[in-house]
């Protein structure tokens, strides 16, 4: 089965590989950087729902 990696319309850039793709496989969620692609992050859920609900109440606003 092939991972169908996603990325936001909001992450392209000058060069185009400015953008941090996700995918959904075997239960977890992945995470890389289109410009590292060989690098992935996994996790669940139930953690990724936390953490972007961080970012959306301005958490990581100083890393941005």
């Amino acid at each position: 089965m092939e991972i169908q990696w996603r990325k936001s319309t909001k992450s392209s850039g000058a060069e185009g590989n400015n953008c941090l793709e996700l995918a959904e496989f075997g239960g977890e969620i992945l995470m890389r950087e289109s410009d590292n692609p060989d690098v992935v992050i996994r996790t669940t859920r139930v953690k990724l729902r936390a953490f972007l609900g961080g970012v959306k109440d301005g958490e990581f606003d100083d890393l941005a």
